[in-house]
This record gives structure tokens, sequence and C-alpha cells, in this order.
């Protein structure tokens, strides 16, 4: 294999110095089709869903583009789940809760009711278990019918000199140990019937309005690969405090042992857990949408760009009576974007190596579209050259740089930083990396079969604007995130989208690159996907 630094000194073969003048306008209007009522949120197993398939495929095919999906189609299934919790009783330690204020609860499970009697509450700390780390915080513990009780984020996020976890997970830097998604599976693994976390908007890396933002809604797979409990959710860290004081504990004091190597789980004394919820239960049918254009020369070769289709569909009117949470920005923007560098793709000169286009479902569910695809691949993850991935971008105008996250993991950051240069602007890591965002998006379920990959999503940090510079980009961020997973989430006229289509610019550069060259990037040593990519590296000349 050859280093990847042949692609750093590689010219840029199909680009200009800036991106076309024309994309903002075709960006923005892709987005106000797509971000329409007419698309009903564009939720999964939805009317809205057929919509925008349909749209996505028409565009593939008005381009130029041949079907990318399965069996010649321009699909992939995406069998799923819907479940909806209604309004029934929930009750911690002999005090009633209500579903949205004291509590968020969902259930994956397809029942007809949710129900768990007294169940005994457990605090589990951070619920890790990382031998790397020499981090364990169950100890042993069954938790067998119980119900865990996490904090958000990993043990050292909020550790200071002296802790034991000082600096174990990346310090400040969330590892997957801090997603939601690593903690409800483990409580799973663990025979717990339920699974909660003490929700903070620092830890998290969202409001509370976010949390609750799908109103009692989940998606999942239809054939799940491992267990998962009956209920699933968050405590309000208002709740959470008064639940630790009934059982005589602080949690504030509790926060602190979590961050100790001898943490043991805590019993939270009381009543324990119950809750009878009614469900309601859809099986549908989703799917992921796929357009390629094959290469010339080494076709089984795939340069793979990604963005998701999915938004939250509809749910509680907000203070204007909207139901809609149309996405227009998560991830219509990142979608239009894809869809650009299709059209720039299809009349450009044929590529060395193929180019798929993949506009995925259920991200917002758990990234279950590009799980579905990343479990069941149509191109095998060792002939896939790197996944380059749109999620979220900044719709205030030119910046003097390019946000990267997930600093360090793999050599396309070199090719970023290229890019960038060409356009008189600089890479800048990640300025919120307690966010988790390297595993929050779909690029993620790539990474973890070893596709090298590629994020670039705006809110991971305030941009550098041309215009007002740092300040003017953090007011954008702090105004686009009130919006983030809500119905204000809306298509602008006003928006100023020449930022947003130099973004895409710099993937569709290292895109066609990689796509006429012959490099395979790399993972950096210390990431924790190298030892996955390094296991097919026979596969690859």
């Amino acid at each position: 294999m050859k280093p990847l630094l042949a692609l750093v000194a590689l010219p840029f073969v199909a680009a200009a110095a800036a991106p076309d003048p024309l994309l903002p306008q075709a960006l923005s209007a892709d987005v106000k089709i797509l971000a329409s009522d007419a698309f009903g949120g564009r939720a999964p197993g939805t009317p809205g869903e057929q919509k925008t398939v349909d749209w996505l495929v028409a565009q593939f095919k008005a381009a130029g583009l041949q079907p990318g999906g399965a069996n010649g189609s321009w699909t992939q299934a995406v069998p799923l789940v819907r479940t909806q919790l209604g309004s029934g009783q929930i009750r911690a330690n002999g005090g009633d809760w209500t579903q949205g204020k004291e509590v968020y609860l969902s259930t994956v499970r397809p029942v007809n009711r949710a129900s768990i009697t007294n169940a005994p509450m457990v605090f589990v700390g951070y619920g890790v278990t990382a031998p790397e780390r020499g981090w364990d915080d169950f100890k042993g513990v069954d938790l067998k019918g119980k119900v865990a009780v996490f904090l958000v984020n990993d043990p050292d996020f909020e550790a200071e000199a002296g802790d034991d976890a000082k600096g174990k997970f990346g310090d400040r830097r969330m590892t997957y140990y801090g997603r939601w998604t690593y903690k409800f599976e483990e409580a799973a693994r663990r025979g717990a019937v339920a699974a909660l976390i003490v929700h903070d908007t620092p830890g998290a890396g969202y409001g509370w309005a976010t949390v609750t933002a799908p109103a009692g809604e989940n998606y999942d797979v239809a054939k799940p690969p491992a267990p998962r409990v009956m209920l699933q959710g968050w405590i309000a860290v208002e709740a959470a405090t008064r639940l630790f004081a009934d059982a005589g504990l602080d949690l504030a004091q509790q926060r602190v042992a979590a961050r100790r190597a001898d943490f043991r789980p805590v019993p939270l004394k009381g009543d324990g857990f119950s809750a009878d919820l009614p469900v309601t239960v859809e099986r549908a049918e989703s799917r992921n949408v796929l357009a390629k254009l094959p290469g010339m020369t080494r076709p089984d070769e795939v340069v793979m760009y990604g963005a998701h289709w999915d938004a939250y569909g509809e749910g509680a009117p907000d203070a204007q009576g909207r139901r809609t949470r149309p996405g227009a920005n998560d991830d219509a923007l990142g979608t239009a974007g894809v869809l650009a560098i299709a059209r720039a793709a299809a009349k450009a000169p044929p590529a060395a190596r193929t180019q798929v286009f993949a506009l995925w479902t259920g991200e917002e569910r758990g990234l279950l579209g590009s799980e579905t695809y990343a479990a069941n691949p149509i191109y095998p993850a060792a002939k896939t050259v790197a996944n380059l991935t749109l999620d979220i971008l900044q719709t205030a105008g030119p910046a003097r740089d390019v946000l990267l996250v997930g600093a360090g993991q793999n050599a396309l950051e070199d090719a970023l930083a290229a890019a960038a240069q060409s356009q008189g602007r600089v890479v800048t890591p990640e300025a919120l990396p307690e966010r988790g965002l390297f595993y929050r998006a779909d690029h993620f379920s790539l990474a973890r079969r070893g596709v090298p990959t590629l994020l670039l999503m705006a809110i991971s940090g305030a941009p550098d604007l041309v215009t007002g510079r740092r300040a003017a980009g953090q007011a954008w961020l702090d105004g686009y995130m009130r919006c983030y997973h809500q119905t204000c989430d809306t298509w602008s006229a006003d928006w100023d989208l020449r930022g947003a289509a130099a973004d895409v610019e710099l993937l569709r550069r290292i895109g066609f690159d990689l796509a006429n060259g012959t490099t395979w990037p790399e993972w950096r040593d210390g990431s924790e996907f190298k030892a996955v990519r390094t296991q097919s590296a026979t596969q690859r000349r």
C-alpha cells in the first residue's frame, strides 16, 4: 500500500480554487423542498419517507447516476420497529414522575405494555467496563431485574487532579463509553430491566428539550443483534437529586465517588421503580438510498459519500402550534451536499474507483440505516477506501476555518488540511469534544468496521466567520442549538450558504482525489479502529 503522503501531494484533479458560485443557491433549493411541509418531517416508515425516497431517487436519475443499492436497485431495505409510549403511571421510590418532566422514557421492545413493578434501582456511576483502560464500574454486581442509573459521559469528564479517572478517557473528549447507546446496551447485557441516565446539559451536549423531542417515540431494527432493556431514558437532574436524597445519598458526592477506580454500584434504597405504560408498535420497512458511478479501472474499490435523509417527523405542538420537525439543517442540508457532489461527479470524467452516494435512514433513531448497511454491506468494508460524511453545516456565511470532528483518528485529516489550505482556510479541531460527535453520526457505523472516515459537522464548535469572527460563529451556534431537533430547524431564505458550499467542496475534492488515485488512507496509531482495518490489509493492493 502507498502512504497517504501521496494523496496530500497529489494535485487536486477536478477542483477549481473555490466552489461553484451557484452551489449555495442549489443547496438552498434542495433543502427548501426536503424541509417543506409536504415531506412531513421525513420520519422513517411514514408517508414522508416514501415522498423523500422517491424524490432522492429522481435526483440521482436526473444527474445520470446508476442504482447503487441491493440487487441493482436504488435502495437497501432497513426493517424497523417503531414504538410509541402512551400515558400511564411512572413511580420511583414512592414518588410519581411525569413523562417529559422528571423523566423521559421510551422503549424499543415490540410489546403491548411496558410494565415494571418495584424493580430495585442501582446507581452504577458512569457504567463503564473498559479493561484496556483498567476501569470497571460494575465489580461483578448482579443487575438482573434491576434499574441501572447512570451518569452521562465518561468517568473523567468532570475529573480533577488526583482523581483515578483523570486522563483515562481522553479528559474532556468523549469516548464511546460516554454515549447513551453504550450505556443502554451495557445495561441490557447485564440483565437490567431499565436504564436511566442522569441528564445534565454539559455532559450530554444538549438540553432537556432535545432529550424530550421524540415525544415517547423510538425505533429499532426489526431483529436487534443484542438484548434490549424494557425501558430506557433520562432523569432530569433535579429529579435525580431528589431521588438520591430520598435514598440517603448526595448526588454531588456520588459523582465524585464515581471518578474513583474502587467505585462500586450503590443501591438506591426505597420502593424501587415502577411503570405501566401502553405501547403502540408498528413495523415498517425503511430504506437507505444508494447511487453509484462505477470506476473505470478499479471498480471494486469504493469511495463513499454519506448523509442521512431522515428527521424527526411530527411530534407534540410547540408554542406556535407547529408539529413538524423538518430537519432543514439536520440533515436536509447535508443530504443536499451529497446530491451536489453526485451531480458534479456525474459531469466529471469517469474516475478510476467507484463512487457511492449513500443517503441513510434512521440516523436520528440510533444510526439504524448506516448500521444496517455496515452489518450487511453492498460494498465490502475492506475495499471501501473512505467514507466522507456531511451532517449539519453552518448557515452564517464564509468561514476562515473548517471544524474537524475526531482529530487524531486517521490520515484523511491531512487531505482535509490540504484542501482547506487551497481555499485559504485552516483546520480547527472541534471545540466541544465532550459532546462525542464522532460517535453520533453515520460515519461511525463504517468506522467500527475499519473504514477510514471524515465527518464535517458544524455544531462541533463556533466557526471563525469572515464577518464577525469567532464571536459571530458562537452566536450562530447558540441560535442553532436552540432549534436542534425542534420545529424551528426550518429552511430560511436568509441563510448564507457560502460557507456550507465551501465545506461541501472540501469533501468533493478529497473524494475526487481518492477516486482518481491509488492511496489507501490509514488510521493513526492509537485509534480504536486501526486493528480492524489491519485485519483486512491483504485484501487491498
